[in-house]
């Protein structure tokens, strides 16, 4: 599309420019939308297991509903506290929900189907989800409040505490697949169990990882059992405690582009990303951003589920868990994965 663009009348800078706009747009939009459907699923699958009808009101089975709270916060008035800083506590949403859309620049969904194929797209990730923090910082420390504050301080903690973990726990899939690309790990897993099976998670030196990344991603995003950021029975609601209308949507926004965006990585980085379960041709018949959204669906229930059915965790075993756990487990496995390539792919015998 970008050549074509370029060729044109627009010339080589604005058809550059044009292009990449259309890209990105087609990647937000139907994001947003998911979002939207996805909140409903939510409340769908939490209703299922506390035998409730959950959203079944506003348009056919309630399919309306986010669209319509949607809505509703878009007219509240947007309230600001007097001694809040201003300027922050309006820029803390803002970066939210920028930095939860940013990251889906590099994730493939399908052969030749991604924003920004660059090799070290696992380091922008990590880069760029560090950076998801700073607006539940920014918005406690602005709202001049005490509760809000609290939950900052707990999100900084929580926050470094498992991307530590996930830090090391990529390591070891980057060993084994031999590139920071995540299209590169998406290949490498094509046949990987046999010959037959795509996917790093059936692999018994890669499963743990699989297991100890699903649960470090919803600690990630402050998803039940580890929402102790936003935990209403101790700090009201967290860092969102003070905001209202559009501001505190985008919190919202920003939340469950991220919980999709860890799915989505659940899915690519051990599960086979775009290809099908199998190595077997009549599947690759369909298309693989098919296969994407399945797996991500997958997960996303798995995500609902936990927070259906497992209660919060109190703040010393979510530490203990990272620090003590989790932590030490990964950089074990670390030493594990490295040593079995050491021998069995490079030769190198003791």
């Amino acid at each position: 599309m970008t050549a074509y663009f370029q060729s044109t009348w627009m010339g080589v800078g604005f058809g550059w420019f044009l292009a990449n706009l259309i890209l990105i747009l087609l990647i937000v939009v139907p994001l947003l939308l998911a979002v939207a459907m996805i909140i409903y699923v939510d409340r769908k699958i939490w209703a299922a297991m506390a035998l409730r009808r959950g959203p079944n009101v506003v348009g056919p089975f309630g399919l309306l509903q986010s669209f319509a709270d949607g809505l509703k916060v878009f007219l509240q008035e947007t309230i600001i506290p007097a001694a809040a800083n201003r300027g922050l506590f309006l820029l803390a949403p803002i970066i939210t929900f920028t930095v939860a859309l940013a990251a889906w620049a590099v994730i493939p969904f399908g052969p030749n189907m991604v924003l920004a194929d660059v090799n070290v797209a696992l380091l922008y990730l990590l880069a760029i989800s560090s950076m998801g923090v700073y607006g539940v910082i920014l918005s406690g420390w602005a709202s001049n409040s005490k509760y809000p504050f609290y939950s900052a301080i707990r999100a900084a903690a929580q926050m470094v505490s498992y991307e530590v973990s996930i830090g090391f726990v990529l390591i070891s899939v980057v060993l084994w697949a031999g590139t920071f690309s995540l299209t590169g790990i998406v290949d490498a897993q094509r046949g990987h169990i046999f010959s037959f099976i795509n996917a790093f998670g059936f692999n018994p030196l890669l499963f743990p990882m699989s297991v100890v990344f699903l649960i470090a991603s919803m600690a990630e995003t402050a998803r039940t059992p580890f929402d102790l950021t936003e935990a209403e029975s101790e700090i009201v609601a967290g860092y969102q405690t003070e905001y209202s209308s559009m501001s505190f949507a985008l919190f919202w926004l920003g939340e469950y582009s991220n919980v999709l965006l860890m799915c989505a990585l659940n899915a690519t980085l051990f599960w086979g990303g775009w290809l099908p379960p199998v190595d077997w041709a009549p599947l690759y018949a369909i298309p693989g951003i098919f296969w994407l959204l399945a797996k991500i669906f997958f997960f996303f229930f798995v995500f609902s589920w936990v927070k259906a059915t497992v209660p919060r965790y109190r703040y010393d075993q979510l530490m203990r868990l990272g620090w003590k756990i989790f932590l030490p487990l990964s950089l074990l496995w670390v030493f594990i994965v490295s040593g079995y390539l050491m021998v069995t792919r490079y030769g190198m015998h003791p």
